[in-house]
């Protein structure tokens, strides 16, 4: 790594150098990679390392937001499981998802921080190369049962290919929506949605800082 790239990536980790050091100079996750001939997770493995010796790959550019467990804050919703997303990001999500439950949306899931390699290049063994938004806690799976995720689907219809999840159907509650308040909270705090993905794919249950 060079000099200039040192210094970036030292201003980068600064917000999260200054609260981690306090507390646990350590960085640490379980992490996989996605195989696309195999299609299925493989080569799982727990990393720990010194907080200060982060790679460049482990930190989201955009937010600062780190793979590092320790850098997650746990968030609680009505009365399904608790899960952690980002603590840069959790207070503003955590307002949004528990002011829609108090306004009527019922939740059963929500996803946040899970760390893999599921997209980017494909290395000569057929496993994805890069982290996922999830990885960082920067993204978040609301009611994954009724909220697929989609390909063959420039605009909704029966055309188009549910490849995870349940049918999206807009008239079941549950369901978000492109007027619904969860997805236009969610926009106004910088999240795409990606039930708007433009191209052949659709993702109704996915939020994240570029809707993928």
């Amino acid at each position: 790594m060079n000099i200039l790239n040192s210094i970036l990536l030292t201003l980068l980790l600064v917000p999260f150098l200054i609260s981690n050091t306090a507390a646990n100079n350590t960085c640490s996750y379980t992490t996989y990679k996605w195989n696309v001939d195999l299609k299925k997770a493989v080569e799982f493995k727990s990393i720990s390392h010194s907080y200060s010796s982060i790679e460049r790959h482990e930190i989201d550019p955009k937010t600062g937001c780190t793979v590092c467990e320790e850098d997650q804050e746990l968030i609680e919703v009505a009365d399904i499981p608790a899960f952690k997303v980002c603590s840069v990001l959790a207070p503003k999500i955590s307002k949004v998802l528990n002011d829609s439950y108090r306004n009527g949306f019922p939740f059963n899931k929500v996803v946040g921080y899970r760390v893999g390699m599921t997209r980017g290049e494909v290395d000569e063994n057929g496993n994805r190369t890069q982290f996922s938004n999830h990885s960082f806690g920067i993204a978040i799976d609301i009611n994954e049962d009724q909220n697929g995720l989609y390909d063959q689907c420039i605009e909704f219809s029966d055309q188009c290919r549910l490849r995870k999840g349940g049918v999206w159907n807009p008239e079941i509650e549950g369901t978000l929506t492109i007027n619904g308040q969860i997805v236009n909270q969610m926009k106004d705090l910088g999240f795409k949605w990606g039930g708007e993905i433009q191209g052949r794919q659709k993702d109704f249950m996915h939020f994240s800082l570029t809707g993928y």
